[in-house]
């Protein structure tokens, strides 16, 4: 038997008992703006690797969508090590978002993916404005995407370096951009939680063409080695992101203030879901999809168990559309 015939088995047998646990009864459609997803759960960007990664472990297309490492137009060698570093619940990292670049993946990642059956959703970065068009126009070309992700959550150099997702008009000025060389794909934009005022950024963002909003990205934060006497991280004074459970409280609120600022926005959760329950909770503060990062790291299953944890809960409790939780909390 040759490898890859293994893999396959193994993939088959993954899929044969999750449809086997299938409460069944629930219809897990997830309408997202203009795209109806089978399901509402999504990898999250950065978490999942650029291609096919955990197709080992489970089959890709069983998700609602697979949300690729967030690509810039040339490749990125990313930050110093070491990159990741424990905390007490969760976990910093400072990666750097290290890519291939897009050509890259387009030639030799996205066929894995598209081999695996799965919605693809491509993220994409920038250090300037017209970094995010390029990549965008890039994109553009590629057919059978779902959507395009815009991760603004990143620094602007044109501006002290500060994150594009901190300024309303930096913010407007990249879904712009992007909207012009990509007309044809929704637009997500990814934000940060370190604003002062998130709805707002959120505005500006659907203003300029965003169909939608993941909110949230990671916590700015950083570790010291008391030893060393230094950062932790290899990428020094800088930091960086923290996520997983700790910043789970931080998105619940994220998503209920700009749901209820923006009641007709698409808006996809993420932050700290290691649980069906975290799932469940993101949608009833108002998003119609989640997606799952931080989990994979210790579960690279996490998120098929959370799907199915997610649909035995709204089984267990007599819910049996998606759309009875999206908002539910608002009354």
């Amino acid at each position: 038997m040759t490898a890859a015939s293994s893999d396959s088995g193994a993939v088959e047998r993954v899929r044969r008992a999750w449809r086997a646990v299938s409460a069944g009864d629930v219809d897990l459609t997830a309408p997202v703006g203009s795209i109806e997803l089978p399901n509402p759960v999504m990898t999250a960007s950065g978490t999942a690797g650029h291609a096919d990664e955990l197709l080992a472990y489970f089959p890709l297309d069983e998700l609602g969508a697979v949300v690729v490492k967030s690509l810039s137009v040339e490749p990125w060698a990313g930050n110093a090590a070491p990159r990741v570093h424990q905390t007490a619940s969760g976990m910093l990292n400072s990666v750097g978002l290290q890519g291939p670049g897009l050509k890259a993946w387009i030639d030799e990642d996205l066929p894995r993916l598209n081999a695996a059956g799965a919605r693809i959703v491509v993220s994409i970065w920038g250090q300037r404005v017209e970094d995010f068009a390029r990549a965008a126009a890039l994109v553009a070309e590629v057919p059978g995407l779902l959507a395009l992700e815009v991760n603004v959550s990143c620094p602007n150099i044109d501006d002290r370096r500060r994150m594009f997702a901190h300024s309303p008009s930096a913010t407007a000025e990249v879904m712009a951009a992007v909207g012009e060389r990509c007309p044809g794909l929704p637009r997500w934009a990814k934000l940060s939680p370190t604003v002062a005022d998130l709805a707002e950024i959120a505005g500006a963002a659907l203003g300029a063409g965003a169909e939608g909003v993941t909110l949230v990205n990671t916590v700015l934060g950083m570790a010291i080695d008391v030893e060393r006497r230094r950062p932790a991280l290899g990428s020094g004074p800088a930091g960086g992101g923290l996520s997983g459970p700790a910043i789970h409280p931080v998105a619940v609120r994220a998503v209920f203030d700009v749901r209820a600022a923006h009641p007709d926005a698409a808006i996809i959760g993420v932050g700290g879901v290691m649980r069906g329950v975290d799932a469940v909770e993101l949608m009833m503060a108002g998003a119609q999809a989640v997606q799952v990062g931080t989990a994979t790291f210790r579960d690279p299953r996490a998120p098929i168990r959370i799907l199915r944890e997610l649909e035995a809960w709204c089984s267990r409790h007599g819910v049996r559309t998606m759309g009875e939780l999206t908002g539910a909390a608002h009354g």
